[in-house]
């Protein structure tokens, strides 16, 4: 029996959700990092107790393929200990195109796996703002979290950890990141420490104390702006934002090319779930102008107090502090005849987190019949999960684009849009 820290000699094959890759051993799964499709690595193990797979940690390339580059990120190289590898880069040792490519197939299995659906997705390039033309994935976070040791040192975990890795750059960060990012500091009893660049103003360091606990204390309230489309946002200081600096316009227009007009009723129960500060309501609101009636749903009251003055200008939106699966809920019980027909005329639009909207908020959707749904993801196999669950109502999945808003990781965002075929 294979135990932890033995190094096989693996072959590679298929790219998995997750930024591993899967290689077999005597005919068990074993999910590889720091590889990619094609080459020959030897890998330590790092877990074995599963029945089905294993895990290991590549530490030396045998053969390898020919999209292998120089890691974007020092601290993340396969020249590390992978116990002191920096997380958060782990494609960084892929070629741009490739990667995409990779994303492309994850997601592309993802949705006919779990959702049903045969498509080919592209992943399309995001420029950054501070280097339209880049082609090394680097330099588009705005907001970057460091961990903070024992020792009062911060940086950010190694992969797969909760040890905090020592570093002296952070390539995949804006210039103002970088330059403000206070790595030679020490912070003692602290939680962790965000650096954050918003579009005006000078960038930020927030430092989260730790209560008796070790759990991170709330930062004081203070307020930033972000600017999209010629709009201007308010958000507090700590509150969610998307991180690359072309993330928001991009998803802003994604959003508002995804909405078919011909099954958009201004005046119907329009719908903003998961709305943060209300930018995708705003995106809704100024294509098809101040008569469009949305309410944005969010459970941070912080946020939603946020959204009701970025959203002031019109007239019939609202900011709900609430749960997102209880107000629906709510609606499905609550709604008469003339509130069920405004909602069966809407168009929904969800940004739910990581995990995504998950059954029961699928269910209840449904169960309200809106024409459309345009369904912003950060993860192809929640996105494909719900897109199944959707399926199996009466929904299908009409167009789907998909965006590298998270160079030199695994991760993709999706904008789909699902109508009803009932």
């Amino acid at each position: 029996m294979a135990e932890p820290g033995q190094v096989l000699e693996l072959e590679v094959g298929s790219v998995a959700h997750g930024g591993i890759f899967v290689a077999r051993y005597d005919g068990r799964v074993v999910f590889v990092t720091d590889t990619l499709p094609g080459e020959r690595v030897r890998a330590r193990l790092t877990e074995t107790k599963h029945d089905r797979f294993w895990r290991a940690d590549t530490i030396e390339v045998l053969d390898a393929a020919p999209e292998r580059q120089a890691h974007v990120w020092d601290a993340a190289s396969i020249d590390r200990d992978p116990a002191e590898r920096a997380g958060g880069a782990e494609f960084g040792h892929i070629a741009l195109e490739r990667q995409r490519a990779l994303k492309s197939q994850v997601l592309g299995e993802s949705l006919a796996r779990m959702g049903g659906v045969e498509r080919d997705v592209a992943v399309e390039a995001v420029p950054t703002i501070d280097a339209p033309d880049d082609q090394t994935g680097t330099g588009w976070r705005t907001r970057v979290r460091l961990q903070v040791d024992a020792d009062g040192r911060p940086g950010p975990y190694a992969a797969r950890s909760h040890h905090v890795v020592d570093i002296d750059d952070l390539p995949l960060a804006t210039e103002r990141v970088r330059e403000a990012a206070p790595l030679r500091s020490r912070f003692a009893g602290a939680a962790h420490v965000d650096v954050i660049a918003p579009s005006a103003g000078e960038a930020i360091v927030l430092v989260a104390e730790s209560d008796r606990r070790g759990r991170p204390l709330p930062y004081e309230r203070g307020t930033v702006s972000e600017s999209v489309a010629g709009r201007t946002f308010s958000l507090e200081r700590g509150g969610f934002w998307q991180v690359h600096s072309g993330a928001a316009e991009t998803l802003y227009r994604a959003v508002q090319d995804a909405i078919d007009p011909a099954l958009f009723d201004p005046r119907a129960a329009n719908l903003d779930l998961y709305g943060g500060v209300g930018l995708l309501a705003a995106a809704v609101g100024d294509r098809f102008g101040d008569t469009v009636r949305i309410t944005t749903v969010e459970s941070d009251p912080l946020a939603t107090d946020h959204a009701a003055q970025n959203l002031s200008e019109w007239i019939g939106a609202r900011a709900v502090t609430a749960r997102v699966d209880r107000y629906v809920r709510e609606l499905q019980a609550a709604g008469n005849h003339s509130e069920r027909a405004r909602t069966r005329s809407a168009t929904v639009v969800l940004d739910p987190p990581r995990s995504g909207a998950g059954r029961e908020v699928i269910d209840a959707l449904a169960a309200l019949a809106p024409r459309q749904l345009v369904y912003v993801a950060c993860d192809p196999v929640a996105l494909a999960r719900d897109v199944g669950f959707l399926r199996a109502h009466g929904y299908e999945l009409a167009d789907i684009r998909a965006f590298d808003l998270f160079p030199n990781t695994h991760h993709v965002e999706a904008v789909a849009r699902l109508v009803d075929t009932r």
